[in-house]
């Protein structure tokens, strides 16, 4: 084989491989808001592995990305409810099947007087809520979101800014 061809065999090879990782194996997004802030900021790169991601292999705290109605760009949110369970707001606490849940990462004094739900989780289903509650677009707007409309597991975060 002449080494020209070989050359372009290989540059082909590299492009394909790495088309095919983004769609099938992982996919890096900026994150455009700072719904997730303090954990994640606005502008910071995560990497969301795309394989398959079935709601039953998820746990409470996940960070995941999601396709929502009327955005163009997944949202990365933290799965709060699974299916079956009862999620509510209370005075910023989060609360699931009556019991509150400790999230260190949620600055609960800037949410004071916050209520939602509660809401029952449907089957092949979860509740995703953003860190930054006063600001972020959440299941608390869109509902839950099916497990057709998750994108993946946040697998890395790099962060490129403070939040």
């Amino acid at each position: 084989m002449r080494p020209r061809l070989w050359l372009v065999l290989a540059a082909l090879t590299v492009v394909l491989t790495g088309l095919a990782a983004r769609t099938f194996v992982a996919r890096p997004m900026t994150v455009v808001s700072s719904s997730m802030s303090p954990t994640i900021c606005q502008g910071d790169w995560v990497v969301v592995g795309v394989w398959d991601p079935a709601v039953s292999e998820l746990s409470r705290g996940d960070l995941v990305a999601v396709r929502v109605a009327g955005s163009d760009m997944p949202l990365v949110k933290r799965v709060a409810g699974l299916p079956g369970d009862s999620v509510a707001i209370e005075d910023a606490l989060l609360l699931v099947n009556g019991k509150r849940v400790d999230e260190p990462y949620v600055d609960h004094e800037a949410n004071d007087a916050l209520y939602w739900g509660p809401v029952v989780v449907p089957d092949d289903a979860v509740i995703v809520l953003g860190d930054e509650r006063a600001t972020s677009i959440d299941s608390r707007d869109f509902g839950p979101v099916p497990g057709d409309r998750l994108v993946g597991r946040v697998v890395l975060r790099v962060p490129r800014s403070q939040c």
